[in-house]
């Protein structure tokens, strides 16, 4: 059985390890997969983002236990939820989103632990949970159905006239700039804009010279903005949020 993490633990102090005991205790001979423990601690959008991205890459059947928790130990709610042929736990604050948002997937919210840490739940409460799907127990065993899932807000995507507007939804480690705006509903050689910057969709960061931004159907495939052996963000002062605009495909639907 695969179980795959995404924390924003870091790996400088033990809790990733802690974290692992526990799924193994739970679930001996598991496969442990980390998708990253190195978000933004608190970012709750941005391993929204990653979560739904990776989650469909692994087999079906996957466990999947993602804690960025600002709210640990406050009264927002545990979750477990099947959806896609896979399951899930994180705490429910938006984490599920890109999961949940538009599927029938089933959700529960899990009962704490009188002896769970307030501090901890990663190890004390979700981790036991994911062990326990990955020993085959089912969603619904976990805990009682909650049909209001918390949803962060939907992402701006809208046509007008020849473009299609969206924005910026993820800021990678290497500063590139990774979009809504789908590479499927952009016109070849399009006009890429964010900010004060009109550039023409590239194939790769090589099409253009070292320090030069560049727009590109992303491996996501989105578009995203780069700038050649620099970070895009800094380079172009941009970041989450800031709108992009793309030259749409003259036969697009919306």
């Amino acid at each position: 059985m695969i179980i795959t993490l995404l924390s924003d633990f870091g790996t400088v102090d033990g809790y990733v390890a802690e974290l692992k005991g526990a799924l193994l205790r739970g679930a001996p001979g598991a496969t442990l997969v980390d998708i990253s423990h190195d978000l933004t601690p608190g970012d709750v959008v941005a391993a929204a983002h990653v979560l739904g991205r990776t989650w469909q890459a692994f087999p079906s059947g996957t466990v999947h236990l993602a804690v960025v928790d600002p709210g640990v130990g406050t009264r927002r709610r545990a979750l477990a939820a099947e959806a896609g042929g896979h399951r899930f736990v994180a705490p429910d604050n938006g984490l599920l989103t890109r999961v949940l948002r538009g599927s029938q997937g089933r959700v529960v919210a899990l009962s704490v632990s009188a002896d769970a840490s307030p501090t901890f739940h990663g190890r004390d409460l979700f981790a036991p949970a994911a062990a326990r799907l990955a020993r085959g127990e089912t969603v619904d065993a976990l805990g009682r159905e909650v049909s209001d899932p918390v949803l962060l807000p939907p992402l701006r995507l809208e046509r007008h006239g020849g473009d299609w507007v969206g924005e910026v939804v993820h800021v990678d480690r290497f500063g590139t700039l990774v979009t809504n705006l789908p590479g499927v509903r952009v016109a070849e050689g399009a006009t890429v804009r964010i900010g004060a910057y009109d550039l023409v969709l590239r194939r790769t960061f090589a099409d253009v010279a070292t320090g030069d931004p560049v727009a590109f159907v992303g491996s996501g495939g989105t578009v995203e903005v780069a700038v050649r052996d620099a970070r895009a963000d800094d380079a172009l002062g941009a970041t989450r949020g800031v709108e992009v605009r793309a030259t749409a495909r003259s036969t697009g639907a919306a």
